[in-house]
């Protein structure tokens, strides 16, 4: 319970530190955007490390070489928990915005960072504001900013890969963007699977081989999903062995 506490201890103070840093990132955007972006992904990306450190989770990360490093792209990851977002989102090496659900825009504080940070909120229930989404997450790729979705929409509760919504894949078949296939094991026993209690957990984090989809059969494109899907599902299954 003691890593619950602290874990909870430094969001209150991530909160309150969040009151000055919010107006300052923005004052610096008015003179450098380019600098807001850095600086704004850079705080982000410690609190979350520092998160990590408290909750014990010790990761073992493959193939950030496999990322390129001058091209935006799509990371599409299977999901089992909220940590699935804080880890993979402290490796990410360049700006990535995160699709999250609509809901997540209600929270004060939380939403200001995530739109610094370029994330989308989904409105899964209204198609004509869905693809407003998509279209402006085209909009981000097109302008250099990498896009991270979990295609499940939720969390899986014992790592079996949920089915893929339609349209997840849009941002690459749209913007000709390739295709990282971000996948995580063992992230549900940090926290989901002991409510409220974070225990000290052992995951692994690999990002795949990018995709090309402009070099895919035409059979593979019309069935990217399933063919996304499968790459993950047979990485999860491999990498169960080094938890």
């Amino acid at each position: 319970m003691i890593r619950f506490i602290l874990v909870v201890i430094f969001l209150i103070w991530y909160g309150i530190f969040s009151l000055i840093a919010l107006p300052v990132e923005w004052l610096i955007g008015k003179i450098s955007k380019k600098a807001k972006d850095r600086s704004s992904l850079r705080i982000v990306q410690g609190a979350f490390k520092i998160v990590r450190f408290l909750s014990g989770a010790k990761t073992t990360v493959i193939g950030l070489d496999r990322i390129p490093k001058d091209e935006p792209v799509l990371f599409v990851g299977n999901h089992q928990s909220y940590f699935d977002i804080i880890i993979s989102y402290s490796y990410m090496p360049n700006l990535t915005g995160y699709v999250a659900k609509k809901e997540i825009e209600k929270v004060p504080l939380l939403r200001t960072w995530m739109r610094y940070l370029y994330c989308l909120f989904l409105d899964r229930n209204d198609i004509r504001e869905g693809m407003k989404t998509i279209v402006k997450g085209i909009e981000y790729i097109n302008n250099g900013v990498s896009i991270a979705i979990f295609p499940e929409g939720t969390t899986s509760k014992d790592g079996t890969l949920l089915p893929f919504h339609d349209g997840s894949l849009k941002f690459a078949e749209k913007s000709g963007c390739k295709i990282v296939p971000m996948v995580q094991n063992n992230t549900r026993f940090l926290w989901e699977n002991q409510k409220p209690k974070i225990r000290k957990t052992r995951t692994v984090l690999e990002f795949c081989e990018p995709i090309d989809v402009k070099a895919l059969s035409k059979e593979e494109k019309r069935h990217l999903g399933g063919y996304v899907k499968q790459i993950i599902e047979e990485v999860y299954a491999r990498n169960e062995e080094l938890v």
